[in-house]
């Protein structure tokens, strides 16, 4: 399936702006790093702001404007999505998840500040997302009973039932051969969680009803699940250099991909027909600005 090309210099740039939006969006989040517990805010900040796409803030925040959105009482809830997904980061990267010494370019966060500090970091970067999350309701735009949906689905997508849950099947499963339907469970929730909670957030706080909300779940399903196989052939086919991380770390850590089921040129495909059918859903809704349907597009195409 061929997917309709954009124009890929605007974008680019496009994307560059919007990248630096949301990095002074997550530095006006961060605590300010002062008194006896100093250490762990400067372990929260080199982890959060240790670069990255920022691809789930940013696919909240056009979600936003795809439902007239306005205002800012999204950007706590952008911030409060990046902490989520960096505390992830920084505890899967512990000697007794992933084993990794190097996230985004450089050393991960239990290299530079100990293991301990590391686990506290992410532990504290989950409880403070919520703390800045609880900051929409202070917000003019957003009714409560946006701001408590949104909440809501914060919660229920980065837990048990969604991201940690995830996370929990993929390490239970280490070393073995599973099945098709486990590992789609695994992407579903390890990876698709979050993008789903982003772009469903973005679409509660600007008002959408449930079936446009809804809408925007199916398709971050389908985003989250090419994002993951993407991931998938990146540690076959990437570098170093590009990825800014080891690669072959899952097959190092005997983990059973896409890619090891179905081989890299079906996963390969099976990335560009979920991508695709997730921008035909998307171009239901009509979008005025195509910068969303672009963003999407790009998750077949990167390389890092």
């Amino acid at each position: 399936m061929n997917c309709e090309k954009s124009d890929g210099l605007s974008f680019r740039q496009r994307l560059e702006e919007k990248t630096i939006q949301i990095e002074e969006v997550l530095r006006a989040y961060l605590p300010e790093k002062s008194g006896y517990q100093r250490r762990i805010m400067e372990a929260m900040e080199y982890s959060l702001l240790a670069g990255g796409k920022r691809l789930r803030p940013m696919l909240m925040q056009e979600t936003y404007h795809l439902f007239g959105g306005k205002g800012k009482q999204i950007e706590p809830f952008m911030a409060a999505m990046e902490m989520i997904h960096t505390y992830s980061l920084v505890h899967d990267d512990l000697p007794a998840m992933d084993d990794d010494e190097y996230r985004r370019g450089r050393k991960t966060t239990h290299i530079v500040y100990g293991e301990a500090m590391a686990i506290l970091a992410g532990d504290a970067l989950l409880n403070y997302a919520f703390e800045t999350a609880c900051r929409g309701f202070d917000m003019e735009g957003g009714t409560p009973a946006q701001i408590g949906t949104a909440l809501k689905i914060l919660a229920g997508k980065a837990g048990i039932f969604g991201m940690v849950g995830g996370q929990v099947v993929d390490v239970e499963s280490e070393g073995r051969q599973i099945t098709g339907d486990k590992l789609d469970f695994i992407y579903r929730l390890k990876t698709g969680a979050l993008i789903e909670s982003s772009m469903m957030i973005g679409a509660v706080l600007a008002g959408a009803s449930k079936e446009q909300i809804f809408a925007m779940e199916s398709i971050a399903g389908k985003v989250g699940m090419a994002f993951q196989i993407q991931d998938d052939i990146l540690d076959v086919e990437g570098s170093r250099e590009e990825l800014g991380k080891p690669v072959h770390s899952d097959e190092k850590n005997q983990k059973y991909t896409y890619v090891t089921w179905k081989g890299l040129e079906k996963a390969k495909k099976e990335v560009e027909r979920l991508s695709c059918e997730a921008m035909e859903e998307l171009k239901a809704l009509h979008p005025e600005d195509p910068y969303l349907e672009q963003l999407l597009e790009s998750l077949i195409h990167r390389k890092k």
